[in-house]
């Protein structure tokens, strides 16, 4: 058997999984948040589409937010994102989040030194409310290395059917490479916690990270007699023991 087709085996039986998982957090009543960061064309929305394939319609949601309205803008920044909270019984896939103000808005001038100072110390008391509320939270940030990313990129600007994926920033994901990881390990540092913690998925091989980010939330739901690989140590890892690990 090949690896194309060891990764579909492998990935159909966690699909499985992912499906009685949710059953089971359905009749539970649980609500999931998970939260899918990282740089351009890391691989989110690859993962969210195999995470989503076979889960239930009425109960599950991907949410990803065009650029604020000037009337979003007035708002208390969370604002926007809490009507798309989970209700019970709902999963809900943020392709970005209120990350943007860790990352992307800093790094590009979008928001005030200020305002970025503000959110990475109202993010964690913001997701502390969310778990003490019960919401399971679920952060990934997704890592690619710079030359990856660069011969990702190139793709998908010589690829019809991946002229949805190419953006006006995406010239910017190299030229500020550095400002970008700068703001990364800021942003881990300071929103890393025990109540949302934040797992690191090295994502240059698109298809092993598939697989082990369904592990891992097939780990942290732990549905009673759940039949799930460990996650690779080599891929998967905690935001507090990145140091090194991160693409420089």
């Amino acid at each position: 058997m090949g690896k194309s087709a060891d990764y579909e085996t492998e990935l159909n039986s966690l699909q499985i999984e992912l499906v009685e998982t949710q059953h089971w957090a359905i009749e539970q009543g649980l609500r999931v948040l998970i939260v899918l960061e990282g740089r351009d064309s890391a691989g989110k929305d690859g993962a969210i589409k195999r995470i989503t394939e076979y889960a239930s319609p009425r109960q599950t949601r991907v949410v990803a937010l065009p650029k604020p309205t000037d009337r979003e803008l007035g708002q208390w920044y969370f604002q926007r994102y809490v009507t798309h909270l989970p209700a019970a019984g709902e999963m809900v896939l943020l392709n970005r989040s209120w990350y943007n103000r860790g990352g992307v808005e800093p790094v590009m001038g979008f928001c005030t030194p200020r305002q970025h100072a503000a959110f990475l110390g109202d993010a964690p008391r913001f997701e502390r409310m969310l778990a003490d509320d019960d919401i399971v939270v679920i952060k990934f940030w997704l890592d690619i290395t710079k030359d990856e990313q660069a011969r990702r990129l190139a793709e998908r600007i010589e690829d019809p059917l991946k002229r949805f994926k190419v953006s006006s920033l995406d010239a910017e994901a190299q030229a500020r490479w550095d400002a970008y990881s700068a703001a990364r390990d800021t942003m881990l540092a300071a929103t890393h916690s025990t109540h949302a913690p934040w797992t690191v998925i090295a994502t240059d091989d698109k298809k092993t990270a598939r697989l082990n980010i369904i592990r891992h939330i097939l780990h942290r739901l732990d549905r009673p007699g759940a039949k799930v690989a460990r996650t690779d140590k080599a891929i998967v890892f905690p935001a507090h023991k990145a140091k090194g690990r991160l693409a420089p």
